[in-house]
């Protein structure tokens, strides 16, 4: 069977504090992550909370990638949902683990969509 898209939930430890604490860097790493997937941006959001953390969103044509962080605990909870086969998820990650400095990461993979229908009725038009 296929699916409609693939959802990675990346979580990210012992990243550095004062990285994922600066609202600029962190947009320019998912900003460049979603570059480096070869997804479309539609429009990206980001804020970043007192006194620390950072949640950010690229809604992309393909679905969307979302960041929050927890300096304090030296977190990250990343999800890249994409549809469709063009779009490989799994391409930014390592960028993602080596620009946010996190020394352990694990990496979950969730099937979105699984529908038993023929391949010509799965084309998703973003």
């Amino acid at each position: 069977m296929k699916s409609l898209g693939r959802h990675l939930i990346l979580e990210l430890y012992d990243c550095d504090p004062e990285v994922i604490n600066d609202l600029a860097a962190v947009e320019k790493v998912l900003t460049e992550a979603v570059n480096i997937s070869q997804a479309t941006v539609i429009q990206p959001y980001f804020h970043k909370f007192n006194p620390h953390g950072i949640s950010g969103v690229i809604v992309i044509a393909e679905s969307h990638f979302t960041i929050h962080t927890w300096p304090e605990y030296g977190y990250c909870a990343i999800d890249i949902f994409t549809c469709g086969e063009q779009i490989d998820p799994a391409k930014p990650l390592d960028f993602i683990k080596e620009k946010l400095k996190a020394k352990q990461a694990s990496v979950m993979e969730i099937k979105r969509g699984v529908l038993n229908l023929p391949d010509e009725e799965l084309k998703h038009k973003p």
